[in-house]
């Protein structure tokens, strides 16, 4: 059951709430907020006026002054148990602009009436803040237009009321004139210092759920960075599109660890976990500091490939870098069988890099290169880095690499294969080790 739709709280606590809904908009919320408290200032300032009247005697009539507050009083109770807003906004202004002229007639002229009228610059004003500058100009107009209205038949009838026996003396017009301008300065200051706080809270809602709304998209944009090389990503937001890259030349890498479903067979599925955890974690690191992309990890196989980002020079390089460092990096990852090992190949050519699927995408590289990767590695023996030809030619220079030899893989055929065997020596010679099992020569 939504909130909106769940049975009211209470009256009482709708009323402590003023009339606010758990779904109203801020703007919806301040509108309903200062309404209801002008509606309580009102009330109590217009209770201790009718206090004064009856203080003083029955020179002032006090009855209108007592409908006035059943009305107001009644309306905010209707509109708490109905929550019609609109309707209570409406009804609420024209009491507080209509009532004061009625009663100033009732008593007679400006002067009798004390300036009662200047109650009326309330629903003006409300409207302003409840409604907004250009819903309230016909609210200003009309009590401009009652002011000039009632000032008119004051000035004609003026010499009727000279001629008529003055009920109210001069001292208690002066009293509740003064009592009317002070009232009127205080609810209106009062009603301003409360909107401008109420809307101060109301931006610094704004603020803080503006900073959540950012941090969710900081840790989205790094959850997505985790699946999608960047580039990528930024394409993906701007473009509700395919992407499909082709590329001349990327060196991909499959590294596989040795022995690994016997090795897992006997542990937990918590240590199984933690293992893999570990190990492709610190591959990851690896990885990112050679401005290489981890592509997947498939099992207890890991791809990375080299050249897919623009400007990172020499990606066969990084790539044969990090497959030396991983070989190492195993070692430091005890097992009851003994340190891991793994089996690594390098592949180097043209891919095509995409991204698949719309629910749970990754990014995924296909192509005879990525195929000739996996190959290698499946094909290769504990410990050994095994790369194509095209890898070899990139890495010669500044790679040291067993005879090459030309093996048969599943699916390729006869391949020219080379077992890379660690970084040269600044000034070195290629060191050249006889090939490690039987096969044909390059």
């Amino acid at each position: 059951m939504t909130v909106s739709s769940r049975p009211a709280a209470g009256f009482m606590d709708r009323l402590r709430a003023a009339g606010v809904m758990p779904d109203d908009n801020e703007e919806t919320r301040l509108s309903k907020t200062l309404l209801v408290f002008a509606t309580g200032l009102v009330c109590v300032t217009s209770g201790l006026w009718l206090l004064l009247y009856w203080l003083i005697g029955p020179q002032l009539p006090s009855t209108l002054p007592f409908v006035y507050q059943l009305l107001l009083a009644a309306n905010l109770a209707l509109f708490i148990a109905t929550n019609r807003f609109d309707w209570f906004r409406m009804s609420q202004l024209g009491l507080f602009l209509f009532f004061p002229f009625i009663a100033q007639w009732s008593m007679g002229n400006f002067i009798t009436g004390s300036g009662l009228i200047l109650w009326g610059l309330l629903a003006p004003i409300g409207a302003v803040l409840c409604l907004g500058t250009r819903e309230a100009a016909p609210w200003f107009l009309a009590y401009l237009f009652l002011t000039a209205l009632t000032g008119f038949f004051d000035y004609y009838l003026a010499d009727f009321a000279l001629q008529a026996p003055t009920q109210i003396s001069i001292r208690t017009s002066v009293v509740f004139f003064t009592l009317n301008f002070a009232a009127i300065s205080a609810m209106v200051y009062a009603l301003l210092r409360f909107a401008i706080r109420e809307k101060r809270l109301a931006q610094e809602r704004l603020e803080d759920a503006h900073r959540l709304l950012r941090i969710e998209q900081e840790r989205s944009e790094r959850l997505l960075l985790n699946i999608l090389p960047g580039p990528v990503a930024q394409r993906l937001k701007d473009h509700d599109q395919t992407i499909a890259d082709g590329f001349a030349e990327v060196s991909v890498m499959f590294a596989d660890i040795v022995n690994f479903t016997r090795l897992a067979s006997g542990m937990s599925a918590q240590e199984v976990f933690a293992l893999l955890n570990s190990v492709f974690s610190r591959f990851d690191q690896l990885a990112e500091a050679r401005g290489l992309e981890k592509i997947k990890t498939i099992g207890d196989a890991y791809m990375v490939a080299g050249g897919l980002n623009a400007g990172k020079p020499a990606p066969a390089a990084a790539i044969a870098e990090l497959a030396l460092d991983m070989r190492e990096a195993v070692k430091a990852f005890p097992t009851p069988s003994g340190p891991l090992e793994l089996r690594i190949g390098i592949g180097t050519g043209p891919v095509v890099a995409g991204v698949v699927g719309r629910k749970k995408f990754i990014y995924d590289l296909w192509g005879d290169t990525v195929n000739l990767a996996s190959r290698l590695t499946s094909d290769g023996h504990p410990s050994a880095i095994q790369c194509d030809r095209r890898t070899h030619e990139l890495l010669a220079e500044d790679f040291r690499f067993d005879a090459c030899v030309q093996v048969p893989l599943k699916g390729k055929g006869v391949v020219d294969i080379y077992r890379l065997l660690g970084r040269r020596a600044a000034g070195a010679s290629s060191a050249i080790q006889p090939p490690s099992r039987a096969a044909g020569a390059c």
